[in-house]
């Protein structure tokens, strides 16, 4: 789909998160020597004015970077990426905002690749412009020409990435981030990266996805968690409660397959600064989730400082909840219109001494208490037999017969006597 153009959104909340994390991924990538290659799927025009007609149509930069721009007590993270952008406005004025290729290209080194790919025929000149006029003004300076260090591509993301995993140096940072206008976008971007995984598993793949109100949306980081990646963190970031009809951006993701063992710390420093500069109103939180392949389930979760509720259909189970995918042998699960079955009662007095009690799950998932294994003669509460009249023992003489009774004890309707 072509309609789709960022400068519309940039300098938003949702790219604050984006680029905050990609400079962290970079700052990773560069503590070894070894060149890495930084392949961006949907680059865009990689420059944005801010005092454009586009951006001030919808001014979305006052959620995002315009809070933060004359802010001086931000967490030392996020300070590395605001010097990105304050260094792209040697002025001191807001008016320029970078896209992820030119972040990339500030953050990586001289060894370093750049795949930049773009399907929008005009961001992708906008986007090969712009570089030219990096590398006119670097030349001013008296910097060597850097060669083919960056290549720009107009084409599919999704088919170019296949083509460079993976890297000659077996190290790459990718970055994923389509616009998701249509629904396909989403089962695009889990099949991509499934391919990506089997040809490549060690590289670390960025995702940036919207939170929105349609089931595809809600339902992406969960299927993302089940890649086959050998670990994945997923970090999101709400500025306002949701309206009622479920339009605009409220809130927004980045998930990280096979992510550096230093971002969490980082983001759970940065994100509760983040919610404070950013949020609107009482609905603005964040929440961070990590989680390994072999189960695919969180093993922590935050919403602001306090831990989360699990979300997710096989996340909300366990043994004892009675709701989702786990359950426990013989437990069934309630619908959701009927209350659980009471526990069963416990074993009556008076029954056998050696019987061995078994325990079962009730449909609330408690154990139900220990149940005697009594025969059908169990004994009544004041010890007395059930019934009033047993039977006589086979070896007591038998009954005398009424004249005219059958045999067997049985009479002519074929049922038993007494």
């Amino acid at each position: 789909m072509l309609s789709y153009r960022h400068a519309f959104h940039a300098g938003n909340h949702a790219d604050v998160l984006k680029h905050f994390v990609q400079v962290q991924l970079h700052l990773y990538m560069n503590q070894k020597d070894a060149a890495y290659t930084y392949i961006d799927t949907h680059s865009g025009a990689g420059v944005y004015s801010l005092d454009s007609f586009q951006a001030n149509k919808t001014a979305e930069f006052e959620t995002g970077i315009g809070p933060l721009w004359n802010c001086t007590d931000v967490p030392a993270p996020l300070k590395e990426y605001l010097d990105l952008i304050k260094g792209m406005n040697p002025s001191g004025k807001m008016r320029y905002y970078p896209g992820s290729p030119w972040v990339a290209e500030q953050m990586s080194r001289e060894q370093d690749r750049l795949r930049l790919f773009e399907l929008h025929p005009a961001d992708c000149k906008i986007l090969a412009d712009n570089f030219r006029k990096l590398d006119a003004h670097k030349a001013e300076q008296g910097e060597r020409s850097r060669g083919r260090r960056v290549m720009i591509e107009h084409g599919d993301g999704f088919h170019s990435m296949k083509a460079l995993l993976p890297p000659p140096s077996r190290r790459a940072l990718v970055l994923i981030d389509p616009p998701y206008e249509i629904k396909d976008d989403y089962k695009r971007v889990r099949d991509a990266l499934d391919e990506a995984l089997a040809k490549f598993p060690s590289g670390i793949f960025a995702i940036w996805y919207p939170v929105l109100q349609r089931m595809e949306s809600r339902q992406f980081a969960d299927r993302l968690k089940r890649l086959p990646a050998k670990e994945w963190l997923n970090v999101t970031l709400t500025t306002a409660t949701p309206t009622p009809d479920g339009t605009g951006l409220h809130s927004s993701g980045m998930f990280i397959l096979n992510p550096p063992y230093t971002l969490e710390p980082i983001l759970r420093e940065v994100m509760p600064y983040l919610v404070r500069v950013l949020g609107k109103d009482a609905g603005a939180r964040f929440t961070i989730e990590k989680g390994a392949q072999v189960t695919g389930a969180a093993s922590g979760r935050m919403v602001g400082d306090t831990p989360r509720a699990p979300v997710g259909n096989a996340r909300r189970a366990s043994p004892l909840s009675g709701k989702g995918s786990l359950r426990l042998p013989g437990q069934s699960m309630p619908r959701a219109d009927e209350a659980p079955a009471p526990a069963a009662k416990p074993a009556r007095a008076g029954g056998p001494r050696n019987a061995t009690p078994r325990e079962t799950a009730s449909p609330d998932g408690a154990p139900r208490a220990p149940r005697s294994a009594t025969s059908r003669n169990a004994a009544s509460r004041d010890g007395a037999p059930r019934d009033a009249n047993p039977r006589t023992p086979r070896s007591s003489p038998a009954r005398p017969s009424a004249p005219g009774a059958p045999r067997n004890g049985r009479n002519r309707q074929g049922g038993r006597e007494g």
